[in-house]
């Protein structure tokens, strides 16, 4: 009966010595997430991918990445850019930039056009989506899983793929979380 966890134990002190734990650790938690997704295991890729390309196609365009603050998220081939650039011209250029990467379905281009925000205001946005998904976890009709919470300059962007009563849900948790300025559903409907 010691055997079989004896041999685990092995195996993890094993990964250990090579320095492979951080990629079991992080493989468990990838299915871990899969699990509570909405999306298939593809789609959880592909988005993966969208934000990797596009991050790294900004930060080659270097006029551009040093002056700017660019946030990507994709949710199941829907993209969102949010963050601050310091022209229009500058945030067409995302646009196209990003427009033409496998994979990407719609943009929601929602970057400002601002100087460059402050540390303490990313921040406050960070504190934000913490307190909204919160919120989501400890609402009993809402599983905060399928909703992906985006805070910029005040500003909550919902993404998932929600029955419309969910979308409604989370839409007024959002709007009613203290500091909340304006709440953007971009939402795909199960229903």
């Amino acid at each position: 009966m010691l055997i079989f966890p004896r041999l685990i134990l092995s195996l993890l002190l094993l990964l250990l010595l090579q320095g492979c734990a951080t990629a079991v650790l992080t493989g468990a938690a990838a299915t871990v997430g899969i699990d509570y997704d909405r999306r298939t295991a593809g789609a959880i890729i592909d988005d993966q991918n969208i934000e990797l390309k596009a991050a790294t196609i900004l930060y080659d365009t270097e006029p551009l990445y040093q002056n700017s603050h660019i946030n990507i998220t994709s949710y199941n081939g829907t993209v969102l850019l949010t963050g601050e650039v310091l022209s229009a011209n500058d945030k067409q250029q995302v646009y196209q930039l990003i427009q033409p990467i496998q994979g990407v379905h719609h943009i929601h281009n929602e970057l400002m056009i601002s100087p460059i925000s402050s540390m303490t205001a990313r921040s406050s946005d960070t504190w934000l989506t913490s307190k909204v998904l919160a919120k989501m976890t400890a609402d009993e009709e809402l599983d905060p899983y399928y909703i992906k919470v985006v805070t910029e300059n005040s500003t909550v962007y919902l993404m998932g793929i929600v029955y419309r009563t969910e979308a409604v849900n989370a839409a007024k948790i959002a709007s009613t979380t203290v500091g909340v300025k304006r709440v953007v559903k971009i939402f795909e409907y199960l229903d």
